[in-house]
Formats: C-alpha cells, sequence, structure tokens
C-alpha cells in the first residue's frame, strides 16, 4: 500500500503569512518603544480578525 500524503493549507495560508509579515514589519517600524513592539507583535498576529469586524461594521450585518 502506498502511503497518503495529505496537503495542508493553500493559498489561503500563503496570503495570510504574506498579510503577517506586512503587518509585522509594518507595526515593528511604527513602534516608539519596546512594548508598542510588543503589542504590534499581536496585533500583526490577529489582524484579519480586525478587517473582518470592520468590513462586517461598514456593511451593518
Amino acid at each position: 500500500m502506498k502511503d497518503q500524503v495529505k496537503k495542508v493549507g493553500g493559498q489561503g495560508s500563503v496570503l495570510y503569512g504574506m498579510g503577517f509579515l506586512g503587518a509585522l514589519v509594518y507595526f515593528i517600524v511604527h513602534a516608539v518603544s519596546f512594548w508598542s513592539g510588543v503589542l504590534g507583535v499581536i496585533k500583526a498576529i490577529f489582524w484579519p480578525a480586525f478587517v473582518i469586524y470592520k468590513v462586517l461594521e461598514l456593511l451593518k450585518l
């Protein structure tokens, strides 16, 4: 029997990864202190949630 390999990820994970790196660079460059840099890393991880929240807020859903 051949071993079956499941493909994990895809275009969505690539898009998220590129967005994460872009957000990370943006927030780190604009950080004025160590703790604002730490907050920037956290924001870079959760940026899609912020975007979806704002889009739904604009659409009044």
